[in-house]
């Protein structure tokens, strides 16, 4: 990479706020007084990634919310059907 690579990337880095955001987490974790095992899970954390356990719990409720759309769909075929069976029984033979 070019020095006039680097120094356009450093400006955008500059002009996004993203040097200014990632100063402030690494001097929040130079201050704490208990520095965490896992440096990497507090970046990600100060940056609003969500813990392991909000993950796994947006992933259940995704799983719940599959399950339900399933059970919705297969309902919503289930009644089509009756009503396409009710339309054929109230047809004049």
């Amino acid at each position: 990479m070019s020095e006039s690579q680097k120094e356009t990337f450093r400006k955008y880095l500059e002009q996004a706020g993203a040097i200014d955001v990632l100063v402030k987490v690494l001097v929040q974790l130079y201050e704490e007084p208990s520095k965490p095992k896992q440096a990497l899970d507090y970046i990600k954390q100060c940056l609003g990634s969500p813990t392991p356990a909000e993950y796994e719990a947006v992933v259940a409720e995704r799983d719940g919310l599959q399950k339900q759309l399933e059970e919705a769909n297969q309902l919503i075929a289930e009644l089509q059907s009756r009503v396409q069976q009710l339309e054929a029984a109230a047809e004049p033979v």
